[in-house]
């Protein structure tokens, strides 16, 4: 039977005392006390892998899954629903949502020569009003007027950025198939591979409140807006194709732009559940987003990829993440019937490279590549070739290929200071401690957990007794923590937290004891022995399980939030005015729409349309407008 927690934080005590102190190498101390403290604390209490087990389940069960879908019309609407609940609750969050008006600046710079047949045009462009990224543009030098494919090219993690051989190679033969391929640096690669542009980064923009992976995605968007801006372009000819971090910048980028009509992500991503088994694949901030768990996963944004197409490519023996074996396989089970809906099966696509079958796009990747560009772009082009073009001659260095960038350009650790300078913000100044605590709960989606313990041990010496316990926090975290006290009365209770963990507090618990107080040393989540041997910061990132409601009275109430806890779940209340989430938005748009088709000019002919025009809306689309908002079918 479990025994109730002494020290847990709801239990009222003359004091308390919250150590948090970074404590990397407290020697320990000489006196006997002190020697049997630091032993206490040494010893582990929970598994090695009690965390990353906990860690896993809370995930697995809080990721985003989506109804059942049989129609066309019912995956639509959730299509809709994932790609528009994506883009404002995670890629537009905050300050990101103004910096999708801003203006895109464009500076063509020098024509540098190519190879036969195209040349190379250096260019760089603003993603956020000071922030430059360098690019460069395949030019096919016999245009003549004629509308020709576009392909945005991405790299991954590689310091070479755009200058890599195996993505000049894959430019060039593009360029060389006729086809406009533009070569984009990537944030922390290449040019942009400084200490101020790592990727880990963008967790910083995150904690003031907006979009670290809006950067990201804005640097594919406005690429892409200067690709389709070319005169020559075919805008129902666009594609976009990467490794690695490249493959998940093409599947991500993709799944939100239904511009992209053929998309070749390469070795570069896996369904969330898929990473909840295989931390090969965790990747890095980027490929998980704060929230992208809560609205879809990389299955279903596969699927999203239906109406278009695609070619997943995956390596058999990858050294690096995503192997094809366990990756693979559960994209496809998810959209392989949704491109059936759409009746374009055979337009999804897979490839999985044997030879050498490690972390590469080389040339079997890359005659896959133009074996699917064939099919799609070219179905008429009987003369079409696939077979790579020997360019190894008409590479260039990094140093050629840089791009002129201003002095002052932002970096992502800039952005996220820049961005710091307006907190707090003038309307949480104005609300009192307590409402303030209220928003950073809701913020947080923190709710009330239950805490009981299982003694795992007690001894007593000397008057000191030892008490080890395993906290059981909510239904799936089991948190270590160890209790001394003394015979005599305590003044109160001290709580210790120690960056370095439970093990390095002995001289702090000594001092404690000294002064009288019972003390109780825990290594809360990603602490001490509650750390992960790998991905740690990772997988904290994964999404909660949120129940989302309106602001309606009784929706409020004590027995409505009750029931919802009661099953394990959580309980957020959507914003004053959210259209996107609330079904009868749909209805009300549907109405005003045949209203001013009506044009009624008073108010009694407006009310009497209205009682007529209700009736246009049948019960089932009434049930669609609930789908639509990502409300599972009754």
């Amino acid at each position: 039977m479990p025994h109730r927690i002494h020290c847990r934080l709801s239990t009222t005590i003359a004091s308390l005392c919250l150590a948090y102190w970074s404590l990397s190498g407290w020697a320990v101390g000489q006196s006997p006390q002190a020697k049997a403290i630091a032993a206490a604390l040494a010893k582990p209490i929970n598994p090695a892998d009690q965390t990353l087990n906990d860690t896993k389940a809370f995930v697995e069960a809080r990721i985003f899954k989506g109804p059942s879908v049989k129609t066309l019309d019912e995956w639509t609407a959730l299509e809709h629903q994932m790609r528009s609940r994506a883009l404002s609750e995670v890629v537009f969050r905050g300050q990101a949502l103004e910096w999708v008006d801003a203006s895109t600046k464009v500076e063509w710079l020098e024509v540098i020569e190519g190879g036969p047949g195209y040349r190379i045009r250096k260019l760089r462009f603003e993603i956020i009003p000071g922030f430059w990224v360098p690019a460069l543009l395949y030019e096919p030098t016999n245009l003549n007027g004629r509308r020709v494919p576009v392909f945005l090219n991405v790299n991954g993690h590689d310091a070479k950025g755009k200058a890599a051989d195996y993505k000049q190679l894959r430019c060039i033969n593009l360029a060389k198939r006729g086809i406009l391929a533009m070569n984009l640096e990537w944030l922390g690669m290449g040019q942009l591979a400084t200490d101020d542009n790592r990727h880990w980064m963008i967790n910083h923009i995150d904690l003031q409140g907006t979009s670290g992976v809006a950067l990201h995605f804005l640097s594919m968007w406005k690429a892409v807006d200067v690709l389709l801006a070319h005169e020559a372009a075919d805008p129902r000819r666009l594609g976009l194709t990467g490794l690695s971090g490249g493959g998940w910048q093409t599947i991500f980028y993709s799944a939100l732009d239904p511009r992209v009509t053929l998309s070749v992500p390469v070795a570069g991503y896996s369904s969330f559940f898929t990473r909840a088994r295989f931390p090969s694949d965790l990747g890095d901030s980027e490929q998980t987003p704060v929230d992208l768990g809560k609205v879809t996963d990389y299955s279903l944004m596969t699927a999203m990829l239906g109406s278009r197409s695609a070619l997943l490519t995956f390596n058999a023996k990858d050294n690096c993440c995503f192997a094809a074996d366990h990756a693979l396989p559960p994209l496809v089970e998810a959209a392989r019937p949704i491109f059936k809906l759409h009746g374009r099966e055979e337009k999804l696509r897979t490839h999985v490279n044997q030879d050498p079958g490690t972390h590469n796009y080389l040339v079997d990747n890359r005659e896959a590549l133009y074996r699917m560009i064939g099919d799609v772009f070219y179905p008429a082009d009987a003369g079409f070739n696939a077979k790579e073009i020997a360019s190894e001659a008409e590479l260039k260095s990094a140093e050629a290929l840089s791009v002129a960038l201003p002095k002052d350009n932002l970096s992502i650790a800039q952005v996220a200071i820049n961005l710091g300078r307006d907190l707090p913000r003038p309307e949480v100044g104005r609300l009192s401690k307590v409402e303030r605590r209220g928003k950073l709960t809701q913020i947080l989606k923190r709710d009330r957990l239950s805490v009981s313990a299982d003694k795992e041990g007690e001894t007593m010496s000397d008057g000191l007794k030892t008490t080890r316990w395993r906290l059981r926090v909510g239904p799936e975290w089991t948190i270590p923590a160890v209790e001394f006290s003394k015979a005599t009365p305590s003044k109160g209770t001290a709580l210790i937290l120690l960056d370095a963990g439970k093990s390095h507090g002995s001289v702090l618990v000594e001092e404690m004891l000294a002064k009288d107080y019972r003390v109780c040393v825990v290594d809360p989540y990603n602490f001490g022995e509650s750390t992960f041997a790998t991905h740690g910061y990772l997988w904290s990132l994964f999404a909660g399980d949120i129940v989302v409601l309106d602001n309606l009275g009784s929706h409020k109430s004590q027995a409505v939030r009750q029931a919802i806890r009661a099953v394990g779940a959580r309980l957020i209340f959507l914003p004053p005015y959210s259209p996107d989430l609330n079904p009868i938005e749909q209805a009300f748009a549907k109405l005003k729409t045949l209203l001013r088709k009506v044009d009624a000019r008073s108010v009694e002919e407006n009310w009497k349309s209205i009682g007529t025009l209700l009736d246009a809306s049948p019960p089932q689309e009434c049930a669609n407008y609930l789908v639509n908002s990502g409300y599972a079918p009754i």
